[in-house]
């Protein structure tokens, strides 16, 4: 009798295996969308793209408008009170040494340092941006990343980047890794612009950087970043492409506007020039806004002014 009840445990146990769950609101979400990319085409097209367009956008406007877009970012163990403030006395500064020149968009540090920075930016204009939620591995209890996005905001943060949690993406935990994003979303509220860090360069394939860039905006989103610039690399013109075709069909599909920043390994001023070239290709006109578009890179600051003045600039 032992025997049978065996045998009629383990055929129930093989009939649950076989049916199949239920789809999450977000695997729905994902099955609107083709994210079968092929990466051949994506790097012709980026070849395409660059070789045609991006000469028209090397101009004295479009420099100065990829400066207007720069995160001035201070994220090094070495950090302290006085190298952030020096950081931000040097952008309360700017306005009067090259009037003729933009502002950065935002001043980006560790919250620890967010009270002390928006006791002395004085720029209007310039955000406070705060990396959270166990910045750069994601790896701590969800506690623990809410208590720090509160604090951040509390202290005076003004734009959050937060980093997916890209362990559980690729154990295909959608459904976990959309709902981590959500709960900060909601700590940052409204008015608070959120970006997510995609961190491409471990997600291995274009592929899952389009499925990771939707599930992201699917969960409240404001921004989708390439890169902590803390891992092994950062942006490349392929997944900012796919990030951008994401972002125009999402926008196509839902109405919602979503803003780009590439960040780690932006060196060059063509490197800048890439991005944007891009971003205005896939996505269009629209999104060529100080709002819509940044730049995760301070060693780049220097050199577009520079390039801007016609002599070599060392002010950050």
């Amino acid at each position: 009798m032992g025997k049978i009840k065996d045998i009629v445990i383990h055929d129930e146990n093989e009939q649950k295996k076989q049916q199949k769950q239920p789809e999450s609101k977000y695997e729905q979400a994902l099955s609107l969308y083709s994210t079968d990319v092929d990466e051949a085409e994506v790097k012709a097209a980026v070849e395409k793209l660059v070789t045609e367009k991006l000469p028209e956008n090397n101009n004295p406007e479009t420099l100065k408008f990829l400066l207007g877009s720069v995160e001035l970012t201070s994220l090094h163990t070495t950090d302290t009170e006085e190298s952030i403030l020096s950081m931000v006395e040097k952008v309360n500064k700017f306005d009067s040494d090259y009037p003729d020149l933009p502002h950065v968009a935002a001043v980006c540090a560790y919250p620890v340092f967010t009270e002390l920075i928006s006791q002395s930016l004085e720029v209007d204009g310039v955000e406070i941006t705060n990396v959270c939620g166990n910045f750069p591995s994601s790896q701590s209890r969800m506690e623990v990343k809410i208590a720090e996005t509160q604090l951040a905001v509390a202290d005076g943060a003004t734009n959050v980047d937060i980093v997916m949690p890209v362990g559980k993406f690729l154990s295909g935990d959608y459904e976990g890794v959309s709902d981590d994003i959500n709960e900060l979303k909601q700590v940052c509220g409204e008015e608070v612009p959120m970006k997510v860090i995609l961190e491409v360069c471990d997600l291995g394939s274009l592929s899952n950087v389009k499925k990771a860039a939707l599930l992201s905006m699917y969960a409240g989103a404001d921004y989708i970043k390439t890169s902590t610039g803390k891992e092994k690399s950062g942006a490349t013109p392929e997944s900012v492409y796919v990030m951008c075709q994401a972002i125009k069909e999402y926008y196509d599909k839902t109405g919602i506007q979503i803003g780009l920043k590439p960040a780690g390994g932006i060196n060059t001023v063509k490197d800048a020039l890439t991005y944007y070239t891009i971003l205005k290709e896939v996505c269009g006109e629209k999104w060529l806004t100080n709002y819509w578009f940044r730049l995760g890179t301070s060693r780049l600051t220097n050199t577009l002014i520079s390039e801007i003045v016609g002599k070599e600039v060392k002010y950050f």
